[in-house]
């Protein structure tokens, strides 16, 4: 009888043991940090400038370097606004800097959400997955209804 005792005792340990460290995993998540988000991107983006009241149509395709510790900067691309396209000199003169935050939502799990501001520059909100593969952003400056996506092309 005691051989048994112990046998369950040990199996009863085992599942409190594994059923402790599951709990613990499931909500350990990923940690969404500046260096999430690191190497160069490629930002493409559809939307309106609100001009007098009018809205005019804007594009870009904008590469976007992430450093991984809060700053970044936009190496180049093109932009159309209105009908009338302004390509940006690669490297841009002079170069367009700015920084970002990111933090995990609620549920580490689920992704993480941030802030892009360029210097002197538009201003986005952004949501991405912890690996920081693809970034969804929302222009919010006023006067703008702005939306897209930048992909990770290289570390």
């Amino acid at each position: 009888m005691t051989r048994r005792w112990v046998k369950r005792a040990g199996i009863l340990l085992v599942a409190i043991s594994l059923g402790i460290s599951g709990v613990t995993l499931a909500g350990a998540g990923p940690n969404c940090t500046e260096a999430t988000l690191d190497g160069l991107y490629v930002f493409t983006a559809s939307g309106f400038n609100i001009v007098g009241g009018v809205p005019q149509p804007k594009a870009i395709v904008e590469l976007i370097g992430f450093f991984g510790d809060g700053t970044l900067d936009g190496p180049g691309g093109t932009v159309s606004i209105n009908g009338g396209i302004n390509p940006i000199p690669i490297p841009p003169n002079p170069p367009s800097t700015g920084s970002y935050t990111i933090q995990s939502v609620e549920a580490p799990d689920k992704g993480c959400v941030g802030t892009i501001a360029f210097n002197n520059g538009p201003s986005f909100y952004m949501f991405t997955r912890p690996d920081g593969r693809d970034i969804q952003m929302i222009q919010t400056n006023p006067n703008t209804v702005f939306q897209g996506s930048a992909t990770r092309v290289s570390k």
